[in-house]
């Protein structure tokens, strides 16, 4: 059977993704099962989207009872659904106002023209700039490749989009360099997590907010990866006690299904208008039920408390390869988004996991990056460090 899924995939889908010779037909919890019955344990967990881990029944009865009702209208009606998800985030963030769309791409490139629109309409056009970090990634439209540093996803499609700089990520002096009159924004990432889940240092984070304040330069925060619980705050940026003007949001929002979104404080939300910006999709019946539901269900149990615990005995389980392999170099990240940085290519220790039935990714070439459902068990983080284990121990031979 996966030998014509493959072929016809081939025949008929565009080749933009290189993909694992695999495909699922079931999942739960932390454990997905393919089309010849094979169980893999999901460390990965749809690159961070799966939060509740498969088929929870919190998410899977929300698409049930929604579905049973109503799909979607457009955003030319009020939508209750939408309205409860966005009074629930505000509630539990620093923001006053919410935006919905489809992906955290989508949500990027939203808050890019929020800024733009903020410093337009009280700076007037020249103060148009918006400030990046180093080996970010923020997105693949043609806006969000502008903020995403690697070239390798800008080459073919220019000219790229003007009015973008990099300061090298963890240095502030790079970053007051790039910054003048015309600086609008700086968008990062508390924790990169293609750039190799390497975290934002404290005291940059900190200098990065007071300069953006003392300038009123809009501070954007990309929590689509990092946040929703995963770093073991309900979003990451609480892990250094600022508060962005912006933050996007997407993945774990919605549990699988397709839903991004911008948290922002009054002064910026009141930039746009009707007709500003908008989409077909975003924040659907459907959609924001779901993620609805999800946060709900975060929130009540207050998730991240036990995200944070589990990501430390994550973490002090891999520090062993640390201690025992010279090739194993760090462990990296926060809570549940986990990285193990090696001296060595990463690729070949996750088609070796593959095989053994373990589902995981590298990043940045030499990252092994874990993004677990946060559901996750110590018996499912035990098992995969003892598959880590025998691969490592066979990879150690070859060295």
């Amino acid at each position: 059977m996966i030998e014509t899924i493959v072929q016809e995939g081939n025949q008929y889908i565009m080749n933009t993704y290189k993909r694992v010779p695999v495909a699922f037909v079931e999942g739960k919890d932390c454990y997905l099962t393919d089309t010849q019955g094979q169980k893999y344990l999901d460390m990965i967990g749809g690159l961070g989207a799966c939060g509740l881990g498969h088929n929870h029944p919190v998410v899977t009865k929300a698409i049930q009872k929604q579905a049973e009702k109503l799909i979607h209208v457009s955003n030319i009606y009020w939508i209750e659904e939408q309205v409860e998800l966005a009074k629930l985030l505000v509630e539990n963030s620093f923001g006053d106002k919410a935006f919905f769309c489809n992906s955290g791409a989508e949500a990027n490139e939203a808050a890019i023209k929020l800024a733009r629109k903020y410093a337009y309409k009280k700076y007037g056009e020249n103060r148009n700039e918006i400030i990046a970090m180093t080996s970010s990634f923020h997105g693949r439209t043609l806006g969000t490749l502008s903020v995403t540093h690697n070239k390798k996803y800008q080459e073919g499609y220019g000219p790229i989009p003007t009015g973008f700089k990099f300061a090298n990520f963890n240095d502030i002096n790079s970053l007051k360099s790039m910054i003048n009159e015309n600086t609008c924004g700086v968008i990062m990432e508390p924790i990169q997590g293609e750039g190799g889940v390497t975290a934002a240092e404290m005291a940059f984070i900190k200098e990065v907010k007071a300069l953006c304040q003392e300038k009123d330069i809009v501070l954007i925060f990309d929590e689509v990866q990092c946040g929703i619980a995963r770093t073991g705050k309900l979003f990451a940026h609480e892990n250094y006690g600022v508060e962005p003007d912006i933050m996007t949001l997407a993945k774990a929002l919605g549990s699988g299904v397709p839903i991004g979104a911008i948290i922002a404080k009054d002064k910026l939300a009141e930039a746009f208008s009707p007709g500003d910006h908008g989409t077909t999709f975003g924040g659907n019946p459907l959609a924001s039920a779901v993620a609805l539901a999800t946060m709900k269900f975060m929130i009540e149990e207050k998730l991240w408390e036990k995200v944070e615990a589990k990501g430390k005995y994550f973490a002090e389980k891999l520090e062993e390869f640390v201690a025992k392999y010279p090739w194993a170099k760090k462990v990296k990240g926060k809570g549940l988004m986990v990285g193990l940085e090696l001296e060595i290519e990463g690729a070949p220790i996750v088609e070796k996991a593959f095989k053994e039935g373990l589902l995981m990714n590298c990043t940045a070439g030499k990252v092994l990056r874990f993004l677990p459902p946060l559901i996750v068990g110590e018996q499912e983080i035990q098992k995969t460090v003892d598959i880590l284990g025998k691969i490592f121990h066979e990879v150690g031979e070859e060295q």
